[in-house]
Order: C-alpha cells, then sequence, then structure tokens
C-alpha cells in the first residue's frame, strides 16, 4: 500500500483487508439471497478460451438459474493462465458452489488500497552506468496501479523501434485516453462491477497520479529540468529508461482494488507477455493460498515472471509486513539523503525547522499566532478545534491568523484557506521523515517543538509566527522510513521479510494534470511532476532494479534476479534501525553490483511447494493457488534445510525464549561470475549465537556450476522480542556475497 505526502487522500488509508473462506453456516437467514462478488477457483488448466468460458457458465447456471442469467452474474472468466471465474453470488449459493467436486476454493472479493532525480544517483545507478540498451529495449515491466498519463513526458518514445516480438498485449482505442506507443506499449483496466466513480472513464487513464509516478519511476524515460515549483530539480528518470511499459489498471479513485480486478490484471501481464510486474497494493493477509496477489504472482514465477510488490506503509508496527510471499520480491522503503523543510520564525526571535512542502512566499514579516483552542466556537468546542476541525473553528478567530494545530485530521490546510487563514503550524506525536505537500502556508513539527509555540502562543500577549518557503535539505541517509511495515512475518515464522529496502520517501517523479497536488477542495496546485513518499514509491525502484538486471541476464529465472537483487544490497547501519533486518531485509537496493552478484541462490517452483507442505498447507489448502488438489506433501521430498527453501537470507526463530534452539539450513549457490572462482565464507555471529558453515570453502571450475553447503545455527535463550543480526558472506578476489541471518525470540511463546 502506499503512502502519500498528501495524507487526506482517500485512496492512500491503510485498510487490513481478509479474503474470507467460505465455510458451512456463513449466511444467515438476513443475508441467504443478498449477492456480492466472489471468485471460484476450478482444477486442472483452462484450455480452450471459448470452452472454458462455457463450462464456467454452465457450471454457474447449476445453481438452479438460466443460462442467460448465469451469463449476466459472470463478470470475469479466467482462461488464460488461471482456471477460474468471478461471479455475483448469495453466500448461500456461495456454500453451494464449494461443495462442488470441480471447485477448488471459493472467496469472497474484497476491494485493497495502494500501499525520481535523485535517487538513482543516490542508489548507485548514474546516467553513466553501463548498459546493455538492445536487451534493456526488450525488457517490458507490467504495473497494476491506477493508470498512466500517455502525454506524460516520461513516457515519450523517441529512439525506440517496435515493441519486442513476445509481445501479445494492446492498448484500446479508448475514451479519452491517448493511445500507446513504442515506450508504452500496453494499457487495459479492469473494473468488474461497473461503478465507476466521479470523473473517471472506463480507459486507463489516470486521474490519481500514483500509477503514472510509479511507472515513471520504475522505466521512465529522462526528461531534463523536472522539479516540483524548482524544489528536487535535475532530470527525472527511471531505472530503465529504455524498457517498455504496460499499464493494468486495478485500482479506482476512492472505491479502492478489487481482488477480482488485480487477479485479471495478472492474467493479462502473463498472458501479454511481460518479464516484471510491479504492483504498489496491499493488503495483509497471511494465508499464501487465497489471497488475489499470492495466487497472480505464484502463476506469474511458474511463468518465470518476478513479482515485485510493496511491504506496506503500517509501519513501525511489529509483523506488519505484507505481500510476504516467498516468490515475491517484498521492498521496504527507506530515505536518500535530502528532505524538504520550512524554516518557522516566531516573534520572540527562535526559529524552529518544519517537515513539509510548502511553495508560498510570505506576504508579510509576521502574521498572528493562533492555536486552535483558542479558535474554538466555544468553550465546548475547545477539544476537537485543536486539531482545526472546520466545524468546531470560529471563522473570524482563523482568518488572517497562523494556526498552531494538533495533527490529527485530513484537510485541516483546505480547512485553513477556506477561513481566511494565513496558514498553519501542525503539531504530530508520529515521527517527522516525509515531506507532505500543502495547499496553504504549512509545516508539521513534532510535539517536543509543538510544545515550545503552545507555550510561547500562551505567555504572550501577541504571539506571532511567519512560515518561510520550503527549501531542501541535506540528511544522513540511508535509513528505514518510520511508515515503512516491519517485519517478523506474519505468514511464517521461517522466512525473511522484507526482502530489500529501496528509496520511497520524497521521490520525484511523473504525475497527473488530472488531478491538483494534494486532492483536497480549494488547491489550485498542478504540476506534471510531483513528491511521494511510501513503500509504494520503493517498489518500483527495486522493479527498476530487477529490470536492470534482466537486461543482462535475460534467462535468469525470477529467484535467481531476487537472490541477485538481495544479496549484493548495501548495508543499512543498525544503529539508526533497531528493527534491523525486519524493517530492511538485505539492505537497500545495489544496482550495478546486483547485475554482477558472483552467486545466486536459484530454485524451481517445487521448492515453493515443499516449503508450504512444511508450513502446515495440504492438498486442498493448496488447491486455489496450484490449480489441483493432487499436492500430495506427504510425498513429495522433503525440503533442503529448516526453511525448505533456497533462499539468500536465513532466519531462525526460537520455539521459546526460555531455551536454546538449533537449526540446519541447507543452502546451494550456482556461479554466475567467472568459471574459475573460490569463495571463501565469512561469518559474522551475535553475542550468544554459534553460526558454523560446511564447508568454509566453495570452488568452481565452470559457469553455471553449482555448489551446496550447510549453516548451523546455534542460539542461547533470548530476551523475548528481541532481534540478533548474523552475517554469512561468500567473498573472492571479485564478488561478495552478503546473507543476512536472523534470531529472533518472539514476544510470546
Amino acid at each position: 500500500m502506499g503512502r502519500s505526502n498528501h495524507s487526506s487522500h482517500p485512496l492512500l488509508v491503510v485498510i487490513l483487508l481478509h479474503v474470507l473462506w467460505i465455510s458451512p453456516g456463513y449466511a444467515s437467514a438476513a443475508d441467504k439471497h443478498a449477492k456480492d462478488f466472489y471468485i471460484i477457483y476450478l482444477g486442472d488448466g483452462p484450455g480452450n478460451g471459448d470452452e472454458a468460458i462455457n463450462t464456467h457458465v454452465n457450471l454457474l447456471s447449476s445453481l438452479d438459474i438460466s443460462l442467460e442469467e448465469a451469463q449476466e452474474r459472470m463478470v470475469y472468466s479466467y482462461t488464460k493462465v488461471f482456471n477460474a471465474f468471478a461471479a455475483k453470488l448469495s453466500p448461500h449459493e456461495a456454500k453451494k458452489m464449494m461443495e462442488m467436486e470441480e471447485v477448488l476454493g471459493v472467496f469472497k472479493n474484497r476491494y485493497r488500497q495502494l500501499h525520481t532525480t535523485k535517487s538513482w544517483d543516490f542508489v548507485g545507478l548514474p546516467l553513466t552506468a553501463k548498459r546493455h540498451l538492445k536487451a534493456e529495449r526488450d525488457v517490458i515491466i507490467g504495473v497494476l496501479d491506477t493508470g498512466i498519463t500517455p502525454d506524460s513526458e516520461s513516457f515519450q518514445d523517441h529512439g525506440l523501434g517496435p515493441s519486442p516480438a513476445k509481445w501479445k498485449g494492446s492498448c484500446g482505442p479508448y475514451k479519452n485516453f491517448t493511445g500507446c506507443n513504442n515506450k508504452l506499449i500496453g494499457a487495459k483496466f479492469f473494473k468488474a462491477d461497473g461503478n465507476l466513480p466521479n470523473g473517471e472513464d472506463r480507459s486507463p487513464l489516470d486521474i490519481d497520479g500514483h500509477g503514472t509516478h510509479t511507472s515513471s519511476t520504475a522505466a521512465g524515460v529522462l526528461v531534463a529540468n523536472a522539479s516540483l515549483y524548482g524544489l528536487a530539480s535535475g532530470t527525472a528518470r527511471g531505472a530503465v529508461p529504455s524498457a517498455r511499459v504496460a499499464m493494468y489498471k486495478v485500482c479506482w479513485a476512492k472505491a479502492g482494488c478489487a481482488d477480482m480486478d488485480i487477479l485479471a490484471g495478472f492474467e493479462a501481464a502473463i498472458h501479454d507477455g511481460v518479464d516484471i510486474i510491479s504492483i504498489s497494493i496491499g493488503g495483509p493477509i497471511a494465508d499464501y493460498s487465497s489471497d488475489s496477489i499470492s495466487v497472480g504472482s505464484f502463476h506469474a514465477v511458474r511463468k518465470g515472471i518476478l513479482t515485485v510488490a510493496s511491504a506496506g506503509n503500517d509501519g513501525p508496527s511489529s509483523g506488519s509486513v505484507t505481500n510476504h510471499e516467498p516468490w515475491i520480491l517484498t521492498v521496504a522503503a527507506s530515505g536518500i539523503d535530502r528532505t524538504f523543510k520550512s524554516q518557522i520564525d516566531l516573534g520572540n526571535g527562535k526559529s524552529f525547522s518544519g517537515m513539509g512542502i510548502s511553495m508560498f512566499k510570505p506576504k508579510a514579516k509576521s502574521y498572528p499566532l493562533v492555536s486552535g483552542v483558542d479558535a474554538a466556537k466555544t468553550k465546548d468546542d475547545q477539544y476537537l478545534a485543536r486539531y482545526c476541525f472546520s466545524d468546531y473553528l470560529d471563522r473570524k478567530k482563523v482568518k488572517g491568523n497562523v494556526m498552531v494545530c494538533k495533527m490529527g485530521g485530513a484537510g485541516v490546510e483546505s480547512t485553513i484557506k477556506r477561513y481566511g487563514g494565513a496558514g498553519a503550524i501542525l503539531v504530530s506525536d508520529q515521527y517527522l521523515d516525509n515531506a507532505q505537500i500543502f495547499m496553504t502556508p504549512a509545516t508539521s513539527v513534532n510535539s517536543s517543538i509543538g510544545d515550545v509555540i503552545y507555550r510561547y502562543v500562551n505567555s504572550s500577549r501577541s504571539p506571532s509566527a511567519v512560515i518561510q518557503k520550503t527549501r531542501e535539505v541535506r540528511i544522513p541517509a540511508p535509513f528505514v522510513a518510520s511508515f515503512s511495515s516491519r517485519g517478523p512475518n506474519p505468514g511464517s515464522i521461517r522466512l525473511l521479510k522484507p526482502d530489500i529496502a529501496a528509496p520511497g520517501i520524497d521521490i520525484l517523479a511523473a504525475f497527473t494534470l488530472k488531478r491538483s497536488l494534494t486532492g483536497l477542495d480549494g488547491d489550485t496546485q498542478f504540476s506534471k511532476f510531483t513528491i511521494l513518499s511510501g513503500t509504494s514509491m520503493a517498489c518500483p525502484h527495486a522493479a527498476g532494479v530487477a529490470a536492470y538486471v534482466k537486461s543482462f541476464h535475460p534467462d535468469w529465472s525470477p529467484a535467481a534476479i531476487k537472490s541477485a537483487i538481495i544479496t549484493s544490497a548495501k548495508p543499512i547501519s543498525r544503529r539508526v534501525n533497531k528493527d534491523a533486518e525486519f524493517a530492511y531485509g538485505g539492505g537497500q537496493v545495489n544496482p550495478r553490483r546486483a547485475a554482477s552478484p558472483g552467486l545466486v541462490y536459484d530454485m524451481e517452483d517445487i521448492s515453493y511447494v515443499q516449503f508450504l507442505c512444511g508450513e502446515g498447507y495440504n492438498a486442498t489448502t493448496l488447491a486455489p493457488l496450484v490449480g489441483s488438489r493432487s499436492i500430495n506433501c506427504s510425498s513429495i521430498v522433503p525440503g533442503i534445510g529448516h526453511d525448505s527453501l533456497n533462499y539468500p537470507t536465513i532466519q531462525l526463530t526460537l520455539r521459546t525464549a526460555k531455551a536454546s534452539t538449533m537449526a540446519v539450513f541447507r543452502r546451494r549457490v550456482t556461479n554466475v561470475g567467472p568459471p574459475a572462482s573460490v569463495y571463501n565464507a565469512t561469518v559474522t555471529a551475535p553475542k550468544g549465537v554459534e553460526i558454523t558453515v560446511e564447508p568454509m570453502s566453495l570452488s568452481f571450475t565452470k559457469a553455471s556450476q553449482k555448489r551446496s553447503f550447510k549453516v548451523v545455527v546455534k542460539a542461547k535463550q533470548m530476551t523475548p522480542g528481541k532481534i540478533l543480526s548474523g552475517l554469512l558472506v561468500w567473498k573472492s578476489q571479485r564478488h561478495s556475497v552478503r546473507s543476512p541471518v536472523v534470531i529472533y525470540s518472539p514476544s510470546s511463546d
């Protein structure tokens, strides 16, 4: 899910949504006949398109409805990649369908929400970086998002030839959509329920700006002199400016992103021939077999397509990471070495820096400073007036004044502007590390600065202040965003998530002119580029890096690309990130090193099934994911170690904080560096933990040669909730392959 720097945006509020399994007794007498959308998974392959559609309609009509009504009720028939359909059913009908032999699973449709000049230079991918342009032009990034702005300069196709021969996608024509070109080679939309929000057409056009921003971050062409009203000025570009973009609009303003639309987007992207899928959407569902993003990305990985997804914006809460499947590259948000601040000058001579983007130059040297409490309509309104909620403020006490407000509601600056205020100082109890765009002179300060300002207001007969225009400020980096979701993985105690961190704070990228910068009533600020924050912004950075690696190694598997990105990452200091690997995974993306990792931890699809069997899944619960009830976990050869995965990271979760634990992790690496290479192991173990590797040296005589080793981790009892960080590094003369080793003691037994 994406976090906007305009916090009032309804699409970017994090909502926890769970797909519901249809079980006996689900429907009450009152709702037995009420209809909703459900996704129905069937066995075997989809087969012929028309034949599969007829099968779906006939199956639906077996619910004692006519063929005509069945056709009307069915909104999607997934036949290209999945064998499934989405239809309108009552809970009673859904229960009856679940009892049919052909049906593997029935899930209620739910709605999810949406979770760069400087950033690419910061992570070490300058314009001068080595590129395989011919291969890069053949890479296609499929983006599932809010649509795209085809007229944006970031998607111009100057110098690009025709679409790659493998491309099977299409683009309209659509109403009010100018069409595709050799850069934006595909655009589709998915909206099954038919209820279009105001201002939206049935087209891939982006009226929100989120999809335009993410797409251009991943693969936008070079745009000189890009900025937001002069801020963050430079050349805007994606990681792979020569790669192609295909947009699959599955999210709609105010309506969110429906599971059935997301699944349709995945099916189309897989069928069309994309190489990488970028999806900045999520809902923290721990069930790998029923989540629409999990199912879609699993089918993608089986076709050789890596899905890159945002980790979520529920941080810093523990265990909040979403999109945590082992076949997904899960991306946390990190900061780069700049931020945006506005100086507050008080009438007593003191000055403070506030966080945020306010492009308004003050017209006077100072303005009267008034707290929300003092501007309340009545004494009874004072409590809510401190948040500057419009219904509780006296317009006359706001007009011409700079207001001091507790941050707690959306659109405060809209109220201040409407009431004729001169600006707003918003006092936040949260850690401030990303810049919100304001539609009036405004800035945010932390509670300690806020207390100083409140004391000044209450101690002076005529307090005054002025908010200066925002300036760009250098800061230490990288660091993990406070809002970025943290591990441990709620889906599995054996799998470290997130995988990687990428820039997600104050990212400049393309936007839409269909929407103001804040989306608030009365905002007259529009720009072709804007600055946004969230794991939504981090995800396309990692997707762009994956496409960059793919351009050097077109035949690499999704697991190999993922391994290259994780093991080449730049370390992030634990001193400023107490959640350690649960905050940043392997570290911050390091694109050029990822293109030449030396060794990769590769794996086949069966490894994921072995992993799920080890997690307690069985033939019934795996069926919707793999498309068959034929999986027999007891007959599958056990996985290769404690976690059953050849994963590039290692996590040991103690069974109990009161006893020591030992686990053996078996791993296998493939030589993708010089044919004749020797790698020696270097192990760093935290206090109270013993880590041994056998053998300690790996010799290779040719490319693609594989070598196996085992890692034994022994941990003594630990304080509940504690995270310890170890490290295994395989070093050769030219390469360093890093694998974090995390030891975690659960908060409760």
